[in-house]
């Protein structure tokens, strides 16, 4: 289910098929996400699970499945 739902969020911000999003997708290399992307990415799924994600946690989160733990352990 988290997964679910951030992928959607990535796929309608980068306008991709949502089907082609997996956990091993690296969210700058294979979607070219640049650094805007990926914050205006992070403002959504903090909106979505209220939670928030501080500067230092955001260089570890590469890859979709590495947000989709992040979520999972701190999410309220």
């Amino acid at each position: 289910m988290v997964f679910e739902k951030i992928r959607d969020i990535l796929a309608e911000q980068l306008d991709l098929e949502p089907d082609k999003l997996t956990m091993e997708t690296d969210i700058a290399e294979d979607l070219g996400a640049d650094s805007l992307d990926v914050v205006e990415m992070l403002m959504s799924i903090e909106d979505e699970f209220d939670v928030e994600i501080p500067d230092d946690a955001i260089d570890k989160l590469k890859t979709i499945g590495d947000v989709v733990e992040y979520i999972q352990e701190h999410s309220k």
